[in-house]
């Protein structure tokens, strides 16, 4: 990798956590005289720097996970702090995030922390630059996942509940039950010993490759749908946090890194090829027929 990439990608972690700044600025509380949300999102990557440090010394990634988790509770309780009032719609959002954080980040520590290393971080962790880059990348994570619950929670007025709250409660408990399930027939899967070295095709994963990450986009699509009816101007255009998360996990890292690594371990094997065929890479859906 040229060295100037990592430099090139922080940069660019930055402007587009900026952009996300600016657009849920609009129309939102503010701190002093400073608009909530770009302070909020300051701090998101502020944290990131900080836990870069010690990671850095210490040439460690196991609370990387934990402590973007961590972040994305600090930024809504944050938001909560400057709302004075909170209604109800306010704290099913807040709910929301709070639930999927405290699930997702000690899942993520304890199976890092069970395997010893995540394998991700193999070739980042001694270059500097690369680090510091994946470090800054997750604070654009947490801004850009989280863009749509700030503003909401951030909006200079409230709405009562009304039909967008219920689908996207329904969207987000859809999506957060196809996730834990996921993870959780994972990781039964993976402590019997003989299946370590076995990919998985049972329950959620018969009907999905990555059943986990379509609950993950689920849950964010419902919150994005709860939150539009309290955002105006620019703040709309933080709707887009989802299409922010699908690209992430499909593109970016996640399903891309996964597949090729699979592809890599069982590629000359007929069984993996045509559990490959039968099986959407996402969409939860009936495999196909032989």
């Amino acid at each position: 990798m040229p060295k100037v990439v990592p430099f090139v990608g922080i940069a660019a972690g930055i402007a587009a956590g900026a952009l996300f700044a600016a657009a849920g600025s609009s129309h939102g509380l503010k701190i002093a005289d400073w608009p909530a949300f770009a302070v909020l999102v300051a701090a998101a990557y502020a944290i990131q720097w900080i836990a870069f440090v010690p990671a850095w010394f210490l040439q460690t990634e196991r609370f990387f996970d934990l402590t973007g988790s961590l972040t994305f509770l600090a930024v809504v309780g944050g938001a909560l702090a400057v709302r004075d009032t909170p209604d109800a719609r306010s704290l099913l959002i807040a709910a929301m995030v709070a639930v999927w954080a405290l699930r997702l980040g000690p899942f993520l520590f304890l199976r890092v922390r069970r395997d010893g290393h995540d394998r991700r971080f193999r070739q980042i962790k001694p270059n500097f630059p690369l680090f510091l880059m994946t470090w800054t990348l997750q604070g654009l994570w947490v801004s850009a996942t989280s863009a749509p619950a700030l503003a909401a929670l951030l909006a200079a007025e409230a709405r009562p509940p009304d039909g967008a709250l219920a689908v996207g409660a329904a969207l987000w408990l859809a999506g957060f039950a196809i996730e834990v399930t996921a993870d959780e027939q994972k990781r039964r899967f993976r402590a019997v010993a003989e299946n370590r070295d076995r990919y998985i095709t049972s329950g959620l994963w018969a009907w999905s490759r990555h059943p986990n990450y379509f609950g993950e986009i689920l849950l964010w699509i419902g919150v994005a749908v709860i939150a539009a009816p309290v955002l105006q101007g620019w703040q709309l255009a933080n709707l887009a946090s989802p299409l922010f998360v699908w690209l992430l996990l499909t593109r970016i890292s996640g399903v891309r890194m996964l597949e090729a690594r699979a592809n890599r371990r069982w590629r000359d094997d007929p069984g993996y090829r045509d559990y490959v065929r039968r099986t959407n890479t996402l969409l939860l859906w009936p495999p196909r027929r032989t």
